[in-house]
């Protein structure tokens, strides 16, 4: 089992910047990717992006430029680095992470991103 906690949301001013932190705990020497989404009120939960064990990033389109994914091994932390923040990067933001060699699949509990205009 693989616990995560995100950390690091709040509210911020269009064009502003704001860095998401996922803490992991328990069998992390098992996860391969770990990767951000989000969901805005009223819509469905969407991919913002992707970091392998190898440090490989992908980004949604809607994001790219603007976000970067990083992971810090030694620390058992992701970050998500938003710069340039919309109004329309509201939401809440969750942490995954997939454990091998069963695929499972782990959540965090989520951090709101406000971004007003």
């Amino acid at each position: 089992q693989v616990q995560l906690v995100e950390s690091g949301g709040g509210l911020v001013q269009a064009g502003g910047s704001l860095r998401l932190s996922c803490a992991a705990s328990g069998n992390v020497f098992s996860i391969d990717i770990m990767q951000w989404y989000r969901q805005a009120p009223g819509k469905q939960r969407e991919w913002v992006a992707t970091i392998t064990k190898h440090g490989g990033a992908y980004y949604a389109d809607s994001v790219k430029g603007r976000f970067t994914i990083s992971r810090d091994n030694t620390k058992n932390t992701m970050y998500l680095q938003m710069n340039s923040l919309k109004p329309e990067d509201t939401g809440v933001y969750y942490c995954f992470s997939r454990l091998q060699p069963l695929l499972t699949a782990y959540w965090g509990q989520g951090t709101q991103v406000t971004v007003s205009s």
